[in-house]
């Protein structure tokens, strides 16, 4: 299965192959201030299933830390994605693929989120034990 989707303004396009290897919120503050908004809805894939199919002139990336490297069209500065290597995965933001069924399945960074969410799912204080995190639950 083949998604495809683009920037805010069209001049990039971005193709996601396959199934994600998660989807779900994050609450950190990077995220935050990076979406401009709460939450930051996310959905993970190997760096394989992620292609950039036109417009890769108009990609720039900003790297605030080696946790992230975000990625985003010049032309019209909407965001596109953001590359997670010592996660070794990418995060594609779940509105750049709007033909992706988005079904999250965790929060992270819960610890620290400005709105609380009830919607039943797992709540983990930082990130899963197997992504280096904590993997400590945090109650709704």
């Amino acid at each position: 299965m083949k998604h495809t989707g683009t920037c805010f303004c069209g001049a990039v396009e971005v193709q996601v192959t396959g199934a994600p290897e998660g989807m779900g919120y994050c609450h950190c503050g990077s995220c935050r201030s990076w979406s401009g908004g709460p939450v930051n809805a996310f959905t993970l894939w190997q760096p394989k299933a992620v292609q950039i199919t036109s417009g890769s002139q108009y990609v720039a990336t900003f790297k605030k830390t080696a946790m992230s490297q975000r990625k985003y069209c010049v032309k019209c500065g909407g965001h596109l994605m953001t590359n997670h290597p010592t996660l070794g995965l990418v995060d594609v933001f779940a509105t750049t693929i709007p033909t992706l069924a988005f079904m999250p399945g965790v929060h992270v960074n819960y610890a620290e989120a400005v709105l609380p969410m009830r919607d039943g799912l797992p709540k983990l204080k930082d990130f899963p034990a197997e992504l280096s995190g904590s993997g400590e639950m945090i109650a709704e």
